[in-house]
C-alpha cells in the first residue's frame, strides 16, 4: 500500500482530530484514489481548500498521489469566487436575517433537508453555508464554506471575512422575513396598518412585496446599525494559506 504526508496549513488543522492538528498525517491510499478524496476522509470539505502542492509543486483536486509524496494543503483565500448569493442550511437562521440586513441574497427555509439544499444548488450557483462538513462535501457544492462559531454574529464576521463582503454591503435592502427585495411605501398606504406611537414618531417606511412586511427606523434599526458599523470599520486580516 502506497502512503504520503499530508500537511495542512493555516486553519485547516481545525478540521482534523486533535491528536493530528498541526503536524504531518500520513495516509495510506490506493493508486485510483485522489488528493480531493484523501483530503476529505480527513474531514476537510473541499470548498475549504485552496492551493494543494505536491513536493512542492501545484496539483489539481483530481491528482493522484504517489508513494512517499509531501502534500501540503492551503485554505481557500479570501474573496468571493462567485456573486455573493447565499444559501444557508436549517441551522443557520439568524445568520440568514444577518446576511439580508447587510443586503445580500440569502436563502433559507428552518426546515431545509439536505437533498433540498442540494437540488437548489443544481439550479443556482450559490454560496452553501454550513456547520455540516458532509453537507459541504457533496459534489454539487461548488462554492460553500464551513461556519465555525456558534455564535450568530460571530459566524456573521466570519463570512463577511471569508468572501471579503465588507465592500459590498448594501444594508437595510432585504427582507429580514423572506428575502424579498425592499421598497419605499407612503405613510399613508400603511397607516391602518400601524401602532399609535409608531403613527406619531416615523415618516419613512419600506415594505416587502412579496411577504408584505412593512419596516421603518426604530430601535431594532439602530441595533442593526451598531452591527453594520462594527463590521464597516474592523481591520479585516486577509485569510492566507500560511
Amino acid at each position: 500500500m502506497n502512503t504520503a504526508d499530508f500537511y495542512f496549513t493555516g486553519d485547516l488543522s481545525a478540521f482534523l482530530p486533535r491528536r493530528n492538528s498541526g503536524q504531518a498525517v500520513q495516509l495510506s491510499f490506493a493508486e485510483h484514489q485522489t488528493v480531493k478524496h484523501l483530503i476529505e476522509s480527513l474531514g476537510v470539505p473541499h470548498v475549504e481548500i485552496g492551493l494543494v502542492l505536491a513536493n512542492g509543486g501545484p496539483v489539481e483536486a483530481g491528482y493522484r498521489p504517489k508513494n512517499g509524496d509531501q502534500i501540503e494543503v492551503r485554505p481557500a483565500p479570501s474573496g468571493c469566487p462567485v456573486e455573493p448569493r447565499f444559501l444557508l442550511d436549517n441551522h443557520l437562521g439568524r445568520l440568514a436575517a444577518y446576511l439580508r440586513m447587510l443586503g445580500f441574497d440569502s436563502l433559507y427555509e428552518n426546515d431545509y433537508q439536505d437533498d433540498q439544499l442540494a437540488a437548489v444548488l443544481l439550479d443556482d450557483a450559490r454560496i452553501l453555508l454550513s456547520r455540516d462538513r458532509r453537507l459541504l462535501m457533496r459534489k454539487v457544492v461548488h462554492y460553500g464554506y464551513c461556519v465555525r462559531s456558534l455564535k450568530p454574529l460571530e459566524q456573521l464576521e466570519e463570512v463577511v471575512r471569508r468572501f471579503d463582503l465588507a465592500g459590498r454591503i448594501q444594508p437595510f435592502r432585504r427582507c429580514l422575513r423572506c428575502n424579498g427585495p425592499l421598497e419605499p411605501v407612503d405613510k399613508a398606504a400603511v397607516l391602518d396598518r400601524l401602532e399609535p406611537l409608531t403613527k406619531r414618531y416615523y415618516e419613512e417606511f419600506v415594505i416587502c412585496p412579496a411577504c408584505d412586511q412593512i419596516y421603518w427606523k426604530g430601535s431594532h434599526y439602530e441595533r442593526m446599525e451598531s452591527v453594520i458599523s462594527r463590521l464597516l470599520h474592523k481591520r479585516w486580516r486577509p485569510v492566507r494559506g500560511k
